[in-house]
This record gives C-alpha cells, structure tokens and sequence, in this order.
C-alpha cells in the first residue's frame, strides 16, 4: 500500500464522516437538543450513538454485498444511487437556512435516544449500500490498512463534529444559527455534489462503460 492510497482513503473517510457529522439530520438535532436542555455530556452521548448503531448495519451490508452475483455490475448501479444521494445532500444542504433544525426533544435516556434514532433513520443504511460498502470492497482489494484508515476516518469525524458541535453549542447557544454553522454546511454541502460526481465516473468504470 503506498502512501498515496493512505491519504487518499483516510482523506476520503475523514471527509465523508465530516459531512454526514455537520450535516442537520435527526442526530444532530437530538444532539443540539439534548445539550441545550440538559448539558454537554447529554450531547456527547447521542453523538457517539453511530459506534453503537452502525457495525451491525455495516456488516449486514457487507454479508449481502458480497455475495451478489456480477458483483461489478451490481456496485456500477449502486454507484449510480450513492452519486445521487450525494448530489441530492449537498443541493439540501445548500438549501439549508436558519430555523430549519427541529431542536424540541422530549427528556429520556440521551445514548439510548441516539441508539433508537439512528437504527431507525435511513441514512446510515443508505450511505453503507451505496457509497460506504462499495468503498470498503475497494480499499480491501488494495490492503486491509487501507479500510481501516477509511473507516477509522469516518467515525472520528462523524461522532467528532457532533461532539465539537455540542460543546460549541453549548458556550454560544446560538451557534446553530449563526453565519459560521451556515457556511461550513455550505461549503460541504458543494463537496459533497462534487464526490457525487466522482461516483457517476466510478459507477461508468464498473460497466465497463469508460
């Protein structure tokens, strides 16, 4: 494995899990939610919730990857649904403007209220079948490191934007609203239409179509 496929896996883990991490969605709302009603700790604890939720959803997806059969048609077409998801999170995320965050939660177990919201929300699944598990299939055919680093670059930025959030959250309060939170989430939301790009290209590789 050479240093290139380092960087460029722990590049693109790290820029992905940022993205899913800042990215307003049903866990960062539970997560500002829970810091300003009860307190840092509450937040950070939602904010990990994905290290509980998300290995058996990865695994499952993986199991059912790998054992499609035209195993290279099949990740072309998927390729196609992760460019569009992509393409479709950062035209939403641009779209994004103030007091658009739901941050009303009823008070309950904040882990366990992650745990529940994640398994239930549909973008962890989506991003594994059709961006995530594709990648992972590819950084193993080039060296088992290379999935760690990709891996281990998602969550650390995934559950650590959502921590950074929640202690920013709460010494200013009103951080969620302010030019700052907006342009950052504009700023990936771009990033994200331009990785969806890439995917069309990489869906066309698996057809055999470039």
């Amino acid at each position: 494995m050479s240093m290139l496929d380092v960087i460029e896996f722990l590049s693109l883990g790290s820029f992905l899990g940022l993205a899913a991490g800042m990215s307003p969605g049903p866990l960062l709302a539970i997560t500002i939610s829970e810091t300003l009603h009860h307190g840092k700790w509450e937040g950070i604890k939602v904010a990990i919730s994905p290290l509980i939720t998300d290995l058996p959803i990865i695994l499952s997806v993986l199991f059912i990857l790998s054992h499609l059969t035209n195993y290279n048609s099949v990740i072309g077409i998927i390729a196609f649904f992760g460019a569009a998801y992509l393409i479709y999170s950062g035209m939403e995320s641009l779209k994004i403007k103030k007091g658009n965050i739901e941050l009303e939660a009823e008070k309950k177990a904040a882990l366990k209220k992650g745990v529940i919201v994640n398994f239930g929300n549909p973008h962890p699944y989506v991003f594994w079948i059709s961006i995530g598990g594709p990648i992972i299939f590819k950084s193993l055919s080039i060296h088992i490191w290379a999935t760690i680093l990709f891996v281990s670059g998602f969550y650390i930025f995934l559950v650590g934007s959502k921590v950074i959030v929640a202690l920013i959250v709460e010494k200013s309060k009103s951080f969620i609203n302010s030019k700052y939170y907006f342009s950052i989430i504009r700023i990936l939301g771009i990033a994200q239409i331009v990785f969806g790009l890439t995917f069309i290209k990489l869906g066309l590789d698996s057809l055999g179509v470039l």
